[in-house]
């Protein structure tokens, strides 16, 4: 009996070291006859440029980028490659830019600053758009987490932010779309209300327009050797950094209303609410001409459309468009 279990014992220990050597040698045939493999664990990869999260990085949205537009921020950075600026009124009769970019993507966007509550009703007639901004007041910050788009702030995504050294906080903070998309995606994804194409009849010869916010005010000229209208901020030419006048196709003079909203800056002052849904007037400069039309938004999720008084859809040149938000 004693017997019977040694030999047991004895085969069962044969068995386990035959197949101890089969994996042995397994594993030195896996390796090519080298030494065993390195258990350390692998290095930690370094950000790429892509989305990290696979449901928010969808290519066919666009990238809209909050800009400064103090004089501390100025010039501006890859504001040329933008298919569309925005300019809002805010704290203090201020002015500042939002650009949407979906041709092209420059290497470098900014000064970046910070969200404001009438933003996400603006961006919602584009398609789950990406939203680059420095921050935002807390307050805000659930209505930004609820909104159909894609918000990037600098804490999100390793890497797609920086701060220069040639400007002071907070006008430094400087946006890599490329660290965001991996590519432009596209024209299909601008607001499907811009139409661009022949201008539409009439209008009136007029070269030079001005828009004055209480403590900003824009200037559009028209320049016959540029085929452009350019933009002076404060009776100063804008440019860019690489030396570029800022200077868009079309310009859009887009009257809204106004409200107080619920947020204040930290001296006292009230964020106004721009109203982007709804109808009213707009003037449409191109061509050197102005076009008295009227604008619709039926929705938060309409886009906006343009159109003379019959109803015909005004298009814009080929180009940049500036859609300036004034007040009615």
């Amino acid at each position: 009996m004693e017997r019977r279990a040694r030999v047991r014992r004895a085969a069962t220990t044969t068995v386990l070291l035959a197949a101890a050597m089969t994996a042995v040698l397994t594993a030195g045939c896996t390796n090519g006859g080298g030494p065993p493999p390195d258990d350390r664990p692998p290095p930690v990869p370094e950000p790429t440029p892509s989305p990290q999260d696979s449901d928010i990085g969808d290519v066919g949205s666009v990238l809209a980028v909050k800009i400064d537009n103090a004089r501390r921020a100025r010039p501006h950075t890859g504001l040329g490659e933008a298919d569309i600026v925005y300019v809002e009124q805010v704290e203090g009769g201020l002015s500042r830019l939002m650009a949407v970019y979906a041709t092209r993507l420059p290497e470098t966007v900014g000064p970046v600053r910070s969200a404001r509550e009438s933003d996400l009703e603006l961006l919602r007639q584009f398609d789950r758009p990406m939203l680059a901004f420095s921050g935002a007041q807390r307050k805000l910050l659930p209505l930004i987490d609820r909104a159909p788009l894609r918000a990037e702030p600098p804490d999100r995504t390793p890497g797609a932010y920086y701060r220069a050294k040639e400007k002071p906080a907070p006008h430094n903070l400087y946006l890599r779309p490329l660290r965001l998309l991996p590519s432009a995606p596209g024209p299909d994804a601008l607001a499907p209300g811009f139409t661009y194409g022949a201008p539409p009849a009439g209008g009136t010869a007029e070269t030079t327009r001005t828009v004055r916010y209480p403590a900003a005010r824009f200037t559009f000229t028209w320049s016959e050797n540029h085929d452009r209208y350019l933009v002076a901020m404060d009776g100063t030419a804008m440019v860019t950094t690489d030396g570029a006048r800022v200077a868009p196709a079309t310009v859009v003079v887009q009257y809204v209303r106004l409200r107080p909203s619920e947020y204040f800056d930290s001296r006292g002052n009230n964020t106004p609410y721009t109203e982007t849904v709804g109808s009213g007037k707009a003037t449409v400069l191109r061509d050197g001409r102005a076009y008295d039309v009227r604008w619709k938004r039926a929705s938060a999720d309409d886009a906006t459309r343009f159109t003379t008084e019959r109803g015909a859809p005004v298009n814009f040149a080929t180009g940049q468009v500036w859609v300036v938000l004034a007040k009615a």
